[in-house]
């Protein structure tokens, strides 16, 4: 146990680090649209792979966990692609920056989310544990001549991605402005390629962008020359929106190296309140993203298993079964209702079976007991909007700043909120949307507690009073707490079998 604890706590101190960025820049006008091109193995530029290589916090535990298992299971195939509906206008050649599933088969799925609000749907994950991660799309100043649109937290812009929005420019006019509202490697990656597929428009992003071990400038983090700092409010920058928009960014300082930003961003028209990962609210349906492509459903039905070599039928109820497990890994790393087993055991399990169809050998490194489908309950809480718990412990280093950004939001009279992973849209106002906070916020007992099952957050804890203490700055409010024990069970050791 203590050796998968060092494991894992490695990983949460990669998670917690800051970002770095190795890019080779070429510099042009705002005009012709500046690139920063990779070098290919033979020295020559190649226009198809021009993008700054960008890592971060998340992006360092993405690429530990990507080379610890090349490392280990370099004999398993990997999944081959099945020709499903993914087509070439889905391909995304720029994923080496961040390696990490789907690679550069990108499906783009958009709906409607409002009155002018559109959302536009992409898949991110590791070990097939894969979600959502998502833009979304705001009409403006419809009425007048300076109508367009403003998008918010770009994804990769494959050719369906820009058909997508096409189709919106030619209902709505052109965009007219970007927004980069994090400072997290997922969102950032992208946004520098976005941004130059419409280098006309306003580029804004939030001003703590870094780097490590180098602090460098923006143009080396990916980000085009004309790129601008977002106000930290609107009621600070005039009338930036004309009136259509209303904007306030939080900040903070978690620890020594380490920033995080989010940018709560309200579009009046459709009375939508944007978030990017403050919050977020998931139901036992696994979302369309997931569901509509056969490439994408094998996720799904990889986690369902409940042996290493099963072969699970595609049945709603397995989808669904398969999406409880991927929304528990995807929160606590180690739930309470599972159990996970990092050491060699399931990796020469999974050598044995090099061929299996889905890939990794069908390893299969967690198990889960009786209590998965109670946990999954009392943790989404039939959807209600919750905190991711790495969020909140970087949130409750400064209460004060995320209280004065509430201050200001629950001021405005939205009545549905989308964030832009899992769940979209989550129907609350600015009360529930405060509500979701008061776990630290306005905590009665003073302690840092979660919406969550006591021992499903006992390894975020363990980690936050050891290797973590090192890296992020120490609250008063102690370490996350669970409201509640619910005497979850976890398995018995199975190595993988």
């Amino acid at each position: 146990k203590s050796t998968t604890m060092r494991r894992i706590c490695a990983l949460l101190l990669a998670y917690c680090a800051s970002s770095s960025a190795f890019v080779v820049p070429t510099f042009s006008s705002r005009a012709s649209t500046s690139r920063y091109t990779l070098k290919n193995d033979d020295g020559n530029n190649d226009p198809n792979d021009s993008i700054a290589y960008i890592t971060d916090r998340r992006s360092i535990f993405s690429k530990a966990s990507a080379a610890a298992a090349a490392a280990t299971l370099v004999t398993i195939s990997q999944p081959s692609p099945a020709q499903a509906t993914i087509t070439s206008e889905s391909t995304w050649p720029l994923w080496t920056a961040l390696p990490v599933a789907p690679y550069s088969r990108r499906r783009t799925i958009r709906y409607d989310i409002g009155d002018g609000a559109y959302a536009f749907d992409q898949m991110i994950g590791i070990y097939y544990v894969q979600v959502p991660i998502r833009m979304s799309v705001v009409a403006v100043h419809q009425n007048d001549d300076t109508r367009g649109l403003v998008v918010y937290a770009p994804i990769a812009p494959t050719k369906e991605c820009l058909r997508l929005m096409q189709e919106l420019i030619d209902r709505h006019g052109p965009v007219r402005d970007i927004i980069l509202p994090s400072v997290a490697v997922e969102h950032k990656v992208n946004s520098g390629p976005f941004a130059r597929q419409f280098p006309n428009a306003n580029f804004y992003v939030t001003n703590k962008q870094y780097a490590f071990p180098l602090n460098l400038p923006n143009s080396f983090l990916g980000l085009p020359s004309w790129t601008k700092p977002l106000p930290r409010s609107s009621s600070d920058s005039g009338d930036m929106w004309g009136g259509d928009l209303e904007h306030e960014v939080v900040t903070v300082k978690p620890g020594i190296g380490s920033m995080y930003q989010d940018v709560a961003l309200y579009h009046k028209q459709s009375k939508t309140l944007l978030v990017c990962d403050a919050v977020f609210g998931v139901s036992g349906e696994p979302p369309r993203i997931l569901t509509e492509e056969e490439e994408y459903t094998r996720a799904l039905l990889f986690h369902a298993r409940d042996t290493k070599d099963e072969i699970v039928e595609d049945t709603p109820e397995n989808r669904r079964k398969g999406w409880r497990r991927i929304v528990l890994l995807f929160n606590f790393f180690f739930p309470g209702s599972g159990r996970g087993d990092l050491g060699p055991g399931p990796i020469a399990e999974a050598l044995k079976t090099p061929a299996y169809k889905d890939g990794w050998g069908g390893w299969k490194p967690f198990s889960w007991g009786d209590d998965e489908v109670r946990d999954f309950e009392f943790f989404s809480a039939g959807g209600k909007p919750t905190i991711l718990p790495i969020i909140q412990i970087i949130l409750s280093r400064n209460p004060e700043e995320v209280q004065r950004w509430l201050n200001i939001v629950r001021t405005w009279d939205f009545n549905q909120v989308v964030p832009m992973h899992l769940d979209a849209p989550l129907n609350i106002g600015p009360k529930e949307f405060e509500e979701t906070f008061d776990g630290f916020v306005k905590s009665p007992n003073g302690t840092n507690e979660v919406r969550f099952c006591d021992e499903d957050v006992q390894f975020l804890r363990k980690a936050e009073e050891g290797p973590l203490q090192f890296s992020v700055f120490k609250t008063d409010l102690g370490v996350l707490r669970g409201v509640q024990g619910c005497n979850l069970v976890s398995p018995g050791k199975t190595h993988g079998k």
